[in-house]
């Protein structure tokens, strides 16, 4: 990674400690909670494209790695530090992201194995990039397979498919924009609802929580 990032400012905020990162993009705000136990390792998440890091999957997905002793970084993109709910294109999402995931390779990640993931346009970015920072897994919350009534079997399927390293794919049973289809490497989840995942919180614990507890303790152990 190429990208030059640096903290700006650190403070407290409840159980989480706030780091606020320069990026090509603009400031990235980072949330990190940190495991109570030793940590197997980092999983940084991804907002979706109008939401924000408080969405409950993501609270969710946060609190099941937390259990299995995973620290874990929820990321907020510039655009939404400084107010926007509009996106921004994907390169710049993807160049903000790389950047934050590099200041905390060079900080909080020390040598513990990376996870990197988010819910819908967050995980796109995630699964974009996860080559580029060293991922050893993505998470993905939601996937945005195709846009609701589109007829496209692909949709965005290669994606997914470019990721080489495991991907967990958490799915509501009746998401408007589709379900992956499981794949070489990638586990594909159920649960019920529909892309907000707001239906079944335990059941997304559950499946974020046994993945990476399988996951991150064969990489720990290889």
């Amino acid at each position: 990674m190429s990208h030059d990032a640096r903290g700006t400012s650190c403070r407290a905020e409840l159980d989480a400690v706030v780091v606020d990162v320069e990026t090509p993009q603009g400031l990235a705000r980072v949330h990190l909670h940190h495991a109570e136990k030793d940590s197997l390792g980092m999983l940084v998440l991804g907002h979706g494209a109008g939401g924000g890091i408080g969405a409950r999957d993501l609270v969710a997905a946060a609190r099941a790695a937390r259990s299995v002793g995973v620290s874990v970084a929820l990321v907020e993109q510039p655009y939404r530090v400084v107010g926007r709910r509009s996106p921004a294109p994907a390169r710049q999402l993807d160049s903000a992201w790389a950047a934050v995931v590099e200041h905390l390779g060079a900080t909080t990640l020390a040598t513990r194995p990376l996870v990197v993931g988010g819910r819908s346009s967050g995980a796109r970015v995630a699964c974009r990039t996860a080559e580029e920072v060293g991922a050893v897994g993505v998470l993905c919350l939601a996937f945005p397979l195709r846009p609701p009534g589109r007829d496209d079997a692909a949709g965005r399927l290669p994606e997914l498919e470019s990721v080489p390293v495991p991907v967990l794919v958490v799915q509501g049973a009746r998401d408007p924009f589709g379900i992956p289809p499981a794949g070489a490497g990638r586990t594909v989840v159920e649960v019920a609802g529909d892309h907000s995942l707001r239906s079944d919180l335990g059941s997304i614990e559950a499946a974020v929580s046994d993945w990476l507890h399988t996951m991150l303790r064969g990489h720990v152990s290889d």
